[in-house]
């Protein structure tokens, strides 16, 4: 797992509207990189939408929100249409990225094992190190922990 400190894996990823994103377009702004696993399902729903609500105010304390899931671009779209989202969700159908931020592992649920996204989060500082990790990030309050964190750390 990626620690605090160490430098942030780059990536060059397509959004929902099949723009290609880098992570090094924002050095100079914090970056609040979440990953999750799968568009339209109901923690990641939660998650994103919260991420809507908080986005104008993580903005306006510097830093710029991207999620990260391993749909591809027309999943993305389709999710960011419908709930609005105000934010680029990147699309890793290879896993690459994931795999990079040591986040695809051997998980379970409802007792199936399945290989998948661990839900994480990271704050990316202007230089392009990780400030904060949010292991296992709770779907439902993962976004106003980043945002009291960013305003605490202003």
């Amino acid at each position: 797992m990626i620690q605090v400190n160490d430098k942030a894996p780059t990536f060059a990823l397509k959004n929902q509207n099949n723009e290609t994103i880098r992570l090094e377009d924002y050095l100079g702004k914090k970056v609040v990189l979440y990953f999750y696993p799968k568009d339209s399902s109901p923690g990641c729903t939660t998650q994103a939408c919260a991420f809507r609500d908080y986005n104008k105010d993580i903005e306006a304390l510097g830093a710029v929100v991207l999620g990260v899931s391993p749909d591809d671009v027309e999943s993305h779209e389709k999710f960011a249409n419908k709930k609005e989202l105000n934010f680029d969700i990147l699309s890793d159908p290879s896993t690459e990225t994931i795999k990079a931020y040591d986040l695809w592992k051997e998980q379970s649920m409802f007792g199936h094992t399945f290989t998948g996204t661990v839900r994480s989060t990271f704050i990316i500082d202007e230089n392009g190190n990780v400030e904060k990790v949010y292991e296992k990030a709770n779907a439902k309050n993962n976004a106003q922990n980043v945002y009291e964190y960013l305003k605490a750390n202003k």
